[in-house]
């Protein structure tokens, strides 16, 4: 880690042996979004052990804020930072034989979000020993429930972008394909939108022999599966991302059976919000003319859900700068943008700010297995890269706000 600021070096390797730990705690004991009982439990003890104000708990179910106020001079004065991080696990039986091994039985923390709370705690103690180089006020946020149905737009709407009213957001992801001592950040589109549907095909079962007396639902599904691509191969700027993929089709249970029913699944993933309407409207029609044509009923239900996650260019501009202090002009990545979707999409749509990544594999350890693997984990020295970071970055916010 390089960090041209020596003191900030020296508080980071003070606390993180006490990072590691908590991540390890957190890590013993997931809990699926909005279950994070414990964790929220585990989250405010911290917090109020280091001091910070008005420790808020309950929000969204098992959401917590936090504020944490700085004494000193500049143009941040009366500006708010929120700083967010996620706490939820994922349903995963653990393959690791690691010491901090998961307890629960069927749930892991395979995406980080352990990490994730360590280092937010992190950094809201060295904001509280550096108070005195910041004015304004940051607010932490602990988020349930990223991972599904998502958590930051019930906290939205409970009003955590208020009292204080929050300025701009910053939050942070290890990032498993990023080499370790890597920080990775673009302005604009970082992360898509998820979107999703389901189609259920309504036809005439009969035997399998007899196919001529059927509307076979099995291989109108078919049909929809292979033309679903065209929407994006013929109907779709090249140069603009979309992908349509069916990860469920679901029909009959005998060889010699035509069911009466089959279902698909699929996620839609792209970038702008026109075009998500585009994709939704193209989707059903192509749908409902085959399943038409091929004599078929069909029920189309449509979900929008996170938008696409937006960085700002001036605050994107704020996490380079930080990041160029903290580990080097050579070590700061622009990753192209990613088809996975978060919902700290919502905190960026209604203030400006930046999601950047934490480099975290190191293959010389074996800590190369990707997010939701039953074998995911990484390298911790990741963790004191992302508390630099966040802190920079939060520093140099309030210095030019």
């Amino acid at each position: 880690m390089v960090v041209a600021d020596a003191r900030l070096r020296d508080a980071v390797d003070e606390i993180l042996p006490g990072v590691v730990a908590d991540r390890r705690h957190l890590h013993e004991h997931p809990e699926l979004g909005f279950q994070e009982v414990e964790t929220a439990r585990f989250v405010a003890g911290r917090l109020a052990a280091l001091g910070v104000e008005d420790v808020r708990t309950g929000i969204a179910k098992t959401g917590t804020t936090a504020l944490v106020r700085g004494t000193g001079d500049g143009p941040g004065a009366g500006k708010t930072l929120l700083i967010r991080a996620d706490m939820d696990a994922l349903p995963i039986q653990e393959e690791n034989e690691v010491d901090y091994r998961s307890k629960h039985d069927g749930v892991m923390h395979a995406c980080g979000h352990d990490a994730h709370t360590a280092m937010l705690l992190g950094t809201a103690r060295l904001l509280m020993e550096r108070r005195d180089r910041f004015a304004g006020t940051v607010k932490l946020l602990f988020q349930p429930a990223e991972e599904g149905p998502g958590g930051a737009k019930p906290m939205i709407d409970a009003g955590v972008l208020d009292d204080p009213k929050v300025d701009a957001a910053l939050g942070l992801h290890i990032a498993q394909e990023q080499p370790l001592g890597t920080i990775g950040v673009r302005p604009g589109p970082a992360m898509a939108a998820s979107d999703g549907f389901t189609v259920t095909i309504r036809g005439k079962g009969g035997h399998g022999a007899r196919p001529q007396s059927t509307v076979d639902p099995v291989a109108i599904g078919a049909q929809i599966v292979v033309a679903l691509q065209t929407v994006v191969s013929r109907e779709t700027n090249p140069i603009t991302p979309a992908v349509v993929t069916v990860g469920a089709f679901r029909a009959g249970q005998a060889a010699n059976v035509i069911p009466d029913t089959a279902e698909l699944r699929a996620t839609v993933r792209s970038f702008d919000q026109g075009e998500r309407e585009r994709l939704a409207e193209r989707l059903e029609a192509l749908v409902r003319g085959i399943a038409t044509a091929m004599r078929a009923e069909v029920d189309f239900a449509y979900r929008f859900g996170y938008p696409p996650t937006v960085n700002d260019p001036a605050m994107t501009a704020i996490v380079r700068a930080a990041a160029t202090e903290t580990v080097g002009a050579e070590r700061v990545l622009e990753p192209d943008p990613i088809m996975g979707a978060e919902d700290m999409s919502y905190f960026l749509e209604r203030v400006p700010g930046c999601f950047f990544f934490v480099g975290s594999r190191n293959p010389d350890r074996g800590l190369v297995w990707g997010h939701h693997h039953p074998r995911f984990d990484f390298d911790e020295e990741a963790l004191g890269t992302g508390i630099s970071t966040m802190v920079a970055a939060t520093e140099r916010y309030f210095a030019g706000a």
